[in-house]
């Protein structure tokens, strides 16, 4: 039986909150609410600070959806806001993950919604948060800019598979700090039209890591540029980071860093994958391919979970360019040494590098 609907409560509160003329903030106090989909619409007459102490649950309902689509809680247009408070937001996921193709392949794939996204915002800050059980995506960040990410703890179970931790798409300016990801997909993802991302301490796992893309299916020109991961431990994932492209795309990722990393037990570590093919049927070889260059692994070790520590599966059209290996020290559980396969790169390397490109 489904709890008791609070939508209109905070319609009402939003739209007082957004038309006011002076600095707004709306309390949710430390009690249990029941959401359906709701977009917080702007531009706002003024700053909005939006503190969730109480916890803020979706409705387990999916024809509610229906309207919506994709989404879940949606900051639409929103300048100078400011969502913390210490609470709780709960996508209340399950019913979408048990019936999700990745579970049943007869079942849909792209349903579920996201349950936070913020939509054309400039300067926001995200923070003292906890964000679990995600429909599909825990929070995206799409076509905003001037982004303060901090202490967001984002978790749902390994065994839901489908949601992605933090998703960040055409959004410039965005710093992802002192967070704790555990998700059953990326723990963070960067897609097309992203520029100067920062995440900094960023604990990760379980989940699939911190991915560039997937970038260039279906033919598409993508670009990413300026990416910085400083600081992170990832433990347990499927992969550490990771770049990863279509064949048949074009455009490029480029002056990307990946510095002060630990690995425990990560089944890829590093990873480029321009070959990428997520999907049943094989994919079909093609000459053009999304460019990387200009990326630079420095100060990474750790355990790797498979034989293959470093892998760069580059394309022959367009190899990966300007890699460069520094201080990376990657081996197997026990001491055993690891291998790197690399294919169709040009690379450097500085310091210890271990394992080396053959």
């Amino acid at each position: 039986m489904e709890k008791e609907d609070d939508t209109e409560l905070f319609e009402t509160a939003w739209d007082e909150a957004c038309s006011s003329p002076e600095g707004a903030t709306i309390v949710v106090p430390q009690c249990n609410y029941r959401l359906k989909p709701i977009i917080f619409q702007g531009p706002c007459k003024s700053n909005i600070a939006f503190q969730v102490h109480g916890t803020i649950e979706a409705s387990g309902n999916q024809s509610d959806y229906k309207k919506y689509g994709k989404h879940w809680l949606v900051f639409d247009r929103v300048e100078n806001l400011v969502v913390d408070g210490g609470g709780v937001i709960d996508g209340n996921g399950k019913i979408w993950w048990e019936n999700s193709c990745k579970v049943d392949k007869s079942l849909p794939c792209k349903e579920a919604p996201t349950a936070v996204t913020f939509c054309e915002c400039k300067n926001l800050a995200v923070k003292n948060l906890k964000i679990q059980n995600a429909q599909q995506n825990h929070v995206t960040f799409k076509k905003s800019n001037h982004v303060q990410v901090s202490n967001l703890t984002v978790t749902s179970p390994e065994e839901a598979r489908t949601p992605t931790g933090i998703h960040v798409t055409d959004t410039q300016n965005i710093q992802i700090i002192d967070s704790v990801i555990g998700t059953g997909d990326d723990c963070i993802s960067i897609v097309s039209g992203s520029q100067n991302v920062q995440a900094t301490n960023i604990t990760c796992g379980p989940g699939h890591g911190i991915s560039i893309g997937s970038l260039g299916q279906h033919g598409s020109k993508d670009y990413v540029s300026g990416v910085t991961v400083n600081g992170a431990k990832f433990s347990g994932t499927t992969n550490g980071v990771r770049i990863k492209t279509w064949q048949g795309g074009s455009g490029n990722v480029s002056n990307i860093k990946f510095q002060n990393i630990e690995m425990n037990k990560v089944t890829n570590p590093i990873i480029i994958d321009q070959n990428y093919c997520d999907q049943d049927k094989p994919c079909k070889e093609k000459k053009s391919a999304v460019q990387v260059k200009n990326v630079v692994y420095k100060n990474i070790k750790g355990t790797s979970a498979s034989e293959v520590a470093v892998k760069f599966d580059c394309s022959k059209t367009y190899p990966c360019q300007g890699i460069l290996l520094q201080n990376v020290n990657l081996h197997r559980e026990g001491d055993r040494t690891a291998k790197a396969l690399c294919k169709n790169v040009k690379l450097a390397e500085l310091g210890v590098v271990s394992p080396k490109c053959p």
